[in-house]
């Protein structure tokens, strides 16, 4: 009898038990799908920041360099000279360049000017032959009544044959000295219209001329900028990383020196599910756990979500209609920014793998 209630008792202790880690495993299960609907995870995220490649628009030989590999610089803090002889070089040239068009416009302006006081002196030069025509052909009529008036005296002897042989030969005279006068005006007057044509020519050079100093002032302005190009400043606050150069290095323009990353203002990239992202929202509050530092909770808040899948973004997107098709849930990028104040004593570092968890209730 003993016997047989030590079994029935052994027996309501299993079905206790069991009854009890039934109950544990459904409240177990119960908290773990409460904990979903609240919150959402990935461990698909890291930390992401703003990085200022420093480059050079011009080329040349690194003649200095002013800081080192992970130095912390200032905004605007001399990074790198370039040897900066031959960017001087190229400003002298341009600006000899430049003094010799200036000298070629003053020899124009001075053309010009020339060319101006000859058509005033050619326009009273004509009216000066105006004047004289007016005179040779007052004294061409004179000479015509003289010669009229010896022709009557003539045929009764009332003159002597000298005198009216003096008189005609004074009214041809007077007859070739009006023609000649017409002449000089006929030629003043095309003169005139020459002269013009002359200074047309002068001014339109002038005007060229102007273009052309124009052309060559932004040649030396380009030069000079060139010139201040040959010292690079920091960007930003930051650390400096990825120094790739050293003196005496010859480089091109474009050509990545160095980045400066600033740490303060780095922020978190999640790539959440896509069956994820219906409960996600602009402004909703996130845990992130940042695997350098065990132990320490960051605090941030939801920024944007990016407008497409990584994968389309992708170098080479996928082409879904060539090809078998096999269906993979996608992942979106999601904005996490971190709230402001955070420990300064934990540093967030571009690239460091983090756990943020949003809270979507």
């Amino acid at each position: 009898m003993a016997i047989r209630n030590g079994i029935l008792n052994n027996h309501r202790k299993k079905v206790i038990w069991s009854l009890v880690l039934l109950l544990a495993a459904a409240a177990g299960i119960f908290a773990y799908v409460k904990y979903r609907e609240n919150y959402i995870t990935t461990d698909d995220a890291f930390v992401t920041g703003n990085i200022h490649v420093v480059a050079s628009k011009v080329p040349g030989t690194i003649l200095t360099i002013h800081v080192q590999d992970n130095q912390f610089v200032k905004k605007d803090t001399l990074l790198i000279e370039i040897d900066i002889r031959d960017q001087d070089t190229k400003v002298r040239e341009a600006d000899s360049a430049l003094g010799a068009e200036r000298a070629k416009l003053v020899e124009l302006s001075n053309r010009v000017d020339v060319a101006r006081k000859q058509l005033s002196e050619l326009e009273y030069k004509i009216e000066t032959l105006k004047a004289n025509l007016k005179l040779q052909e007052a004294n061409l009529k004179q000479a015509e009544l003289d010669v009229k008036r010896a022709e009557n005296l003539i045929k009764t002897d009332a003159i002597s044959r000298d005198r009216y042989d003096r008189t005609k030969t004074g009214h041809e005279i007077a007859l070739a000295q009006v023609d000649a006068a017409r002449d000089q005006l006929r030629q003043a007057v095309a003169s005139v219209d020459t002269q013009k044509a002359i200074i047309r020519q002068a001014e339109a050079a002038y005007l060229s001329q102007n273009s052309v100093i124009r052309q060559k002032e932004a040649v030396l302005t380009a030069e000079e900028l060139k010139k201040g190009y040959t010292k690079l400043y920091a960007p930003c606050d930051g650390y400096v990383t990825k120094k790739a150069v050293e003196i005496g290095n010859q480089i091109q323009p474009g050509q990545p020196l160095m980045a400066v990353v600033p740490l303060d203002s780095v922020w978190v990239t999640a790539n959440y599910k896509e069956t994820q992202l219906a409960r996600i929202r602009k402004g909703q509050k996130v845990k992130i756990k940042v695997d350098t530092y065990p132990g320490k909770t960051f605090y941030g808040k939801v920024d944007s979500i990016m407008a497409g899948t990584g994968s389309v973004f992708s170098l080479f997107p996928p082409e879904n209609a060539t090809g078998n098709f096999v269906k993979v849930v996608q992942r979106i990028p999601v904005k996490i920014v971190l709230d402001q104040g955070t420990d300064p004593d934990h540093v967030l570092r571009v690239g460091m793998s983090v756990i943020p968890t949003i809270m979507v209730r």
